[in-house]
């Protein structure tokens, strides 16, 4: 009885030695972990932001028996707008493109003698190139390109008042830091720097062939947000 009992149980054991070999190896459940995806900078994205931009106008003046120059005033005020751009990321290096518009309310008064000089901004704009090092999820870079602006200089003396509007255009650097919350979702705070160049004025508020000449930089900082488009990206292999 007892030998039947030991024969029972060896065959036993046997058989289910036998069937965990047939088997695959490594095969349980907790083997199987779903693939974490890989966070990438690259895509189209776009977003707003809002910042603060103060400036310096530069201004020169003549007519007939004077000239004056040297005289600067700062318009300064808030900004604010939409932007939109394309990043492409090579390991830890980013390139990408990026053009934004503003409407701004950055304004000053300036008087000087007999005239009163001011000059606003209500929009400007860029397009830039962006390059950046990125450190998982937040992203540092520097950005340059052309700058545009639509400026109002205002005349008044005892002649008259006289507006005058144009659109002007130079150049912008800075740079910033970006930091992604979610695979769509970042934030961003930035520096910039612009000048957009000299521009001279002809008006009958300063005297009979009298002209001013505007030399106009502006600084600001922003903080802004932006959304990124997972379905726009590039073929797979080009970036990651």
């Amino acid at each position: 009885m007892f030998k039947r009992l030991l024969l029972t149980t060896v065959a036993a054991a046997t058989a289910g030695s036998a069937l965990a070999a047939d088997l695959p190896y490594g095969q349980g459940p907790s083997d199987y972990a779903p693939a974490v995806p890989v966070f990438t900078w690259s895509g189209l994205y776009l977003g707003g932001q809002i910042g603060y931009a103060w400036g310096t106008s530069a201004l020169s003046a003549w007519g007939p028996g004077y000239s004056i120059s040297g005289v600067t005033y700062n318009p300064n005020g808030v900004l604010g707008g939409a932007h939109v751009g394309y990043n492409l990321q090579f390991n830890q290096v980013v390139l990408g493109v990026e053009g934004d518009v503003d409407g701004t309310g950055i304004s000053k008064s300036y008087g000087f003698g007999p005239v009163t000089y001011g000059t606003q901004i209500p929009v400007e704009g860029t397009i830039r190139g962006r390059l950046g090092f990125a450190l998982d999820h937040a992203l540092f870079y520097v950005a340059g390109g052309a700058a545009f602006a639509s400026v109002t200089n205002n005349y008044q003396s005892f002649l008259g008042y006289n507006s005058i509007g144009k659109s002007v255009a130079g150049w912008t650097i800075g740079g910033g830091v970006e930091y992604a919350l979610t695979n769509n979702w970042s934030v961003r705070a930035e520096y910039r720097y612009m000048d957009l160049g000299s521009s001279t004025d002809y008006t009958f508020v300063t005297g009979p062939g009298a002209g001013v000449n505007h030399a106009l930089t502006t600084n600001d900082v922003r903080v802004g947000f932006s959304y990124k488009f997972d379905g726009l990206l590039p073929p797979s292999g080009i970036a990651r």
